[in-house]
């Protein structure tokens, strides 16, 4: 299993756990596959996140550009595209940007 797999997973249980309103040891007596000092771990991994329901961690947002702004000279735009970031200066190519950032898309 993935870790991006054990993640949904855990995301999962964890939401399933929080609906169902009982307390760690009803709920893993009903889940035998679901060890209760495991459910903690978890439950404390996320204490300061959200949970997502499992199916919208990733979602696109639509954007909407009011006007156009130019970069201006010796001034850089910084783009950050998951853990990359990427420094756009005046001049740049913008098919060559839009190739680059498809890639970390799909890498990110």
């Amino acid at each position: 299993m993935t870790k991006a797999e054990r993640q949904a997973l855990w995301e999962t249980r964890i939401a399933e756990y929080k609906k169902s309103g009982q307390s760690v040891r009803e709920w893993c007596a009903t889940h035998e596959d679901v060890n209760p000092k495991q459910l903690w771990y978890w439950l404390q991994k996320y204490k300061n996140q959200d949970v997502v329901s499992p199916g919208n961690s990733n979602r696109w947002l639509p954007v909407k550009i009011t006007e156009q702004v130019s970069i201006e000279q010796g001034h850089a735009l910084l783009v950050n595209v998951g853990p990359a970031s990427i420094e756009v200066k005046p001049g740049f190519d913008p098919a060559l940007l839009s190739q680059v950032i498809k890639a970390l898309v799909a890498l990110c």
